[in-house]
């Protein structure tokens, strides 16, 4: 359905390939031609993506045109443009993702120092926090790890994950209460 619409419609020849290309391919063809290709590695690069990492955002603009073809959704009228918002979206995340590792390693780090106090009780609880973490299910884990270790708020976390921020709230209420209760039952606070 895509390549029909951005490889075998009016004006093909002007997609960036030859006019002889396109239907004739296997089944799994490029849904990107070179130039759709050239110009998403230029939004990524000027978007702030390190050289480094623009093969790996072409790939995901592929694999989202890919993804929205095997949906069954209507190909985009024009693939370039929709490559090119898509990859600005992608540098934007990318973005996101380096200063929340950022504040992640200046939150470990400061925790690191805190260790490094004489006593043993803050690296008994430190200890019995990461089990109690570990015996938590996944949702309610990544919902406390998002909001006390990646310092985000409940909309910042409801955004990301695509939930109400009620469900959040939820899942924050639920998972403070069981380690609490699990620090309690190791008498550790």
């Amino acid at each position: 359905m895509l390549r029909g619409r951005t490889r075998r419609g009016p004006g093909a020849g002007s997609s960036g390939g030859p006019a002889g290309e396109g239907p004739a391919g296997p089944p799994a063809e490029d849904p990107l031609d070179a130039a759709q290709e050239s110009r998403v590695r230029a939004v990524l690069a000027l978007g702030g993506v390190p050289h480094a990492d623009l093969p790996d955002g072409v790939q995901q603009v592929r694999l989202r045109l890919l993804e929205r073809a095997a949906s069954g959704r209507e190909a985009p009228r024009d693939v370039s443009a929709w490559a090119a918002v898509v990859a600005s979206n992608l540098a934007m995340d990318w973005h996101r993702a380096r200063r929340r590792q950022e504040r992640v390693g200046e939150r470990l780090a400061s925790l690191r120092q805190w260790e490094h106090t004489p006593g043993d009780d803050s690296r008994e609880l430190s200890l019995a926090v990461a089990h109690g973490l570990d015996e938590l299910p996944a949702a309610q884990r990544q919902v406390l790890v998002l909001r006390f270790y990646a310092d985000l708020t409940v909309r910042a976390i409801a955004a990301e994950l695509g939930v109400p921020e009620g469900t959040v709230k939820s899942r924050l209420h639920t998972a403070v209460r069981a380690l609490r209760t699990r620090l309690h039952e190791d008498e550790v606070v």
